[in-house]
């Protein structure tokens, strides 16, 4: 069977990932991951002795980290590695595009020498900037993005397509909605809300709260990710979306009836420099050409989601301490 390097493996969805393919394929998985603030190497205890397992700690930036990988023998790559937090990337972009940008290049070298089968590079719906109140992102919609965040995974995207023709390199590029559900690291809206809310503190919303996105149950995403890897057609893009587009306060509004806290937590802050208001994702290529459908309804991803923080709490106190506090105050302290 084969073995799939999997880089950023630790992180939200890159965990879910492994989970995923560790229950339901029989591919060798090794999770190549740096483990910064976000890459959490507890999400994967439950399969650290799993014998089709293997954990290498590096950073796709780190030329000396990626000689580690020069005698593994892999065929697939799925590059997850990326800085991701929009607010992380006003305050320190240089990081976003050493990451983003030049991490994904040393990458792609390395799928060239190894001469590998597929590269998937997971992008996002963010490289298409900002949606007015009608339309979708389609795979032909035009660049337009407006946070460093963004622009380095703009950027990726199209380096991994030039590698794509240059070295005839086989790639695709997903590029999904927003994702939530189990081990996302609370400084994204609904792990930050939730534990807020059991921590009864005020639960800071962006502007007026009605920024929409359309959100996705992480395993849902991973299966189209398999499916990409799997059958994609060589050299081309597969948008991912969950058709539940929602404003983010109806977002916040629904974790506190679920958790039967009081509305008064809620506390509209400064709005996010160059906040885009609405992404939606048609995801009609998929659908035709893979077969791919979102399966997980809103409601249910979201009960599965809250009951998943619910039950551990252990976790979400350890993400919470040190690092994660002064961040906290530097967001939200003065908003």
């Amino acid at each position: 069977m084969q073995t799939i390097l999997v880089t950023g493996g630790a992180g939200f969805i890159g965990s879910n990932f492994i989970h995923y393919l560790l229950e339901n394929t029989e591919y060798n998985i090794i999770n190549f991951d740096s483990l910064t603030y976000a890459g959490n190497i507890r999400n994967l205890d439950s399969v650290k002795e799993h014998p089709r397992y293997k954990f290498i700690k590096g950073d796709i930036t780190s030329q000396k980290d990626l000689l580690k990988l020069s005698d593994e023998d892999f065929s697939l790559v799925v590059n997850f590695a990326a800085e991701s937090h929009v607010d992380r990337s006003i305050l320190a972009p240089n990081q976003f595009v050493m990451t983003n940008v030049v991490g994904t290049q040393n990458l792609l070298n390395l799928a060239v020498k190894k001469g590998i089968s597929k590269f998937v590079q997971i992008s996002t719906d963010e490289v298409y900037g900002s949606l007015g109140p009608d339309g979708y992102f389609t795979e032909k919609t035009p660049f337009d993005p407006t946070s460093p965040y963004s622009s380095s995974k703009a950027a990726a995207d199209l380096i991994v397509m030039a590698y794509n023709k240059t070295f005839e390199l086989p790639v695709n590029i997903t590029r999904c909605s927003n994702n939530y559900g189990p081990y996302q690291f609370p400084e994204k809206l609904i792990p930050l809300m939730i534990n807020n809310a059991l921590s009864n503190k005020e639960l800071p919303v962006y502007g007026d709260g009605k920024n929409v996105r359309d959100w996705i149950y992480v395993e849902d995403h991973c299966k189209g990710i398999l499916l990409v890897m799997e059958k994609g057609e060589n050299g081309q893009v597969y948008n991912l979306g969950g058709n539940s587009e929602k404003q983010n306060i109806e977002i916040v509004e629904l974790l506190l009836e679920i958790l039967n806290k009081p509305h008064s937590l809620i506390k509209y802050v400064t709005d996010r420099k160059a906040h885009d208001r609405r992404y939606a994702i048609d995801f009609t290529k998929i659908n035709k050409d893979l077969g791919w459908n979102p399966e997980t309804d809103f409601k249910t991803g979201m009960s599965k989601t809250v009951n998943w923080y619910l039950e551990n709490r252990n976790w979400l106190d350890n993400i919470i301490s040190g690092e994660y506090q002064q961040y906290y105050e530097l967001m939200y302290k003065n908003r």
